[in-house]
C-alpha cells in the first residue's frame, strides 16, 4: 500500500507528473501565442517593405516614412496627436 502510494504520489506531484506536465502544456500554448503574433509583424513589416521596393513603390507609404524620418511637415499642413 505505502509503495502504490509513493508512486501515485509521484505521478501526480513529481517533477515529472501530471500537474507538472500541465504546467507545461500552459507554458507551450503561451509561448505558440506569442510566436503567432511575432509571425503576424514579421508579415506585416515584409508587406511594408515590398510596397517601398523598387519595382512596387507605394508613393503614399514612402511620403509617410519620410516625414516620420525627418520628422517633417508641408507649411499648410498640420498634425493631430492620437495620445492612444
Amino acid at each position: 500500500m505505502a509503495l502504490c502510494s509513493y508512486f501515485s504520489y509521484f505521478a501526480v506531484k513529481g517533477d515529472r507528473g501530471l500537474l507538472r506536465y500541465m504546467s507545461l502544456q500552459d507554458k507551450v500554448a503561451e509561448a505558440e501565442q506569442i510566436n503567432k503574433n511575432y509571425e503576424n509583424q514579421r508579415l506585416e513589416w515584409e508587406q511594408k517593405v515590398k510596397l517601398l521596393s523598387s519595382n512596387s513603390l507605394d508613393l503614399d507609404l514612402l511620403d509617410e516614412r519620410a516625414r516620420t524620418v525627418l520628422n517633417m511637415i508641408g507649411p499648410d499642413e498640420f498634425i493631430i496627436i492620437d495620445e492612444d
